[in-house]
């Protein structure tokens, strides 16, 4: 086995533990990452805290990281020692489904294997994250990184972006059409930026007025206060789609209020139960769809697309020894937009 330095939780908490933990022999088809940078998302708070079903004590968070490939097993061939690349959330698959053989492999319909906390379809062992300074997976779930994207800022594409940018695809969205998001955080600054890059009109809704200016910097032409209920009326029947970054219990009929015929509410905040009052979606023929992270297929087309249009996350970098200053913050929304961590120090 081979082994490396990471950040490991210890229990429900956010003190994590500098800890050697080991990471496989490459197989045939294997690549090993060092990490160079991580994203801390926030279900990497929720994994911590117990949230999400995965065993605390042992985690290493971390599934949206940029580094530079170190080594390749004997049947990779797309990339070689020295390349720069970008890993998200899934780092395995089936590949023997129809949702694996469309590239949707986060769709996989015996379940994909996650970057952290999952269960490894050879060994069994618990996938270790990003937060770590080695990484070894399947070449097939890595991506070139592009040269023209800062490796740091553009580690948040690989769960942030690309939970942005599969339904942005799929609904089609273009010039002519209204995006509207909801919520400008870690998702939601990015979804501002490619809805807009895609040629859309692009409106932010948020109860904090106070981001006006930067949802207009990032993109937006327009912001609605959610917490008026004029300019919520002022704004009914006219999305097309709502991006709805909200990571939170939240009602969503206003928000169902604003979108046009056959508009579409897409909730990718967060997995939460919720009701939903079906007179919301029968007016004007409405859709409620969800959506989680992305597969190969889309993967690749988002990391082409924000290298063209210069797309990447704005971000603050820390030491990864801040891991748990950043996670802290992070959950007091005390961030714009999202936190990185630079794994040099675990040398």
């Amino acid at each position: 086995m081979r082994t490396t330095t990471a950040w490991q939780g210890t229990g429900r908490s956010t003190a994590l533990e500098r800890a050697e933990i080991e990471r496989r022999e490459l197989r045939a088809d294997d690549i090993a990452v060092r990490v160079d940078f991580c994203g801390v998302c926030h279900s990497d708070l929720h994994a911590l805290h117990g949230l999400t079903g995965k065993q605390a004590a042992g985690l290493v968070p971390g599934h949206e990281f940029t580094g530079t490939v170190t080594a390749a097993g004997p049947d990779v061939t797309g990339f070689a020692v020295g390349d720069g690349v970008a890993v998200g959330t899934i780092v395995d698959s089936c590949g023997e489904c129809a949702m694996c053989a469309a590239g949707q492999e986060n769709f996989c319909r015996a379940g994909a294997t996650v970057t952290y906390g999952g269960k490894d379809r050879v060994d069994g062992s618990v996938t270790l994250g990003g937060y770590s300074r080695e990484y070894v997976l399947r070449s097939k779930f890595a991506y070139r990184l592009p040269a023209a994207l800062d490796p740091a800022a553009a580690a948040p594409l690989m769960c942030a972006g690309i939970t942005m940018w599969e339904p942005l695809r799929a609904y089609g969205i273009g010039p002519g059409r209204r995006v509207a998001v909801a919520g400008l955080g870690g998702l939601g600054h990015l979804g501002v930026k490619l809805a807009a890059a895609l040629g859309a009109e692009v409106t932010v809704l948020s109860r904090t007025p106070q981001k006006a200016a930067d949802a207009i910097r990032l993109g937006a032409t327009d912001v609605v206060n959610t917490t008026d209920t004029a300019d919520l009326a002022r704004n009914a029947n006219r999305f097309d789609l709502i991006l709805d970054t909200i990571a939170a219990v939240h009602d969503f009929s206003p928000l169902l209020r604003l979108l046009g015929l056959e508009g579409t509410l897409s909730v990718l905040g967060a997995p939460l139960p919720t009701q939903v009052n079906l007179m919301d979606l029968v007016f004007g023929r409405k859709n409620l769809t969800s959506s989680g992270t992305g597969g190969t297929k889309w993967t690749a087309d988002l990391l082409t697309f924000a290298s063209a249009h210069d797309i990447t996350a704005d971000v603050e970098v820390l030491p990864s020894a801040r891991v748990g200053e950043a996670l802290d913050r992070l959950s007091r929304g005390d961030v714009r937009y999202r936190f990185v961590l630079d794994l040099a120090d675990l040398d």
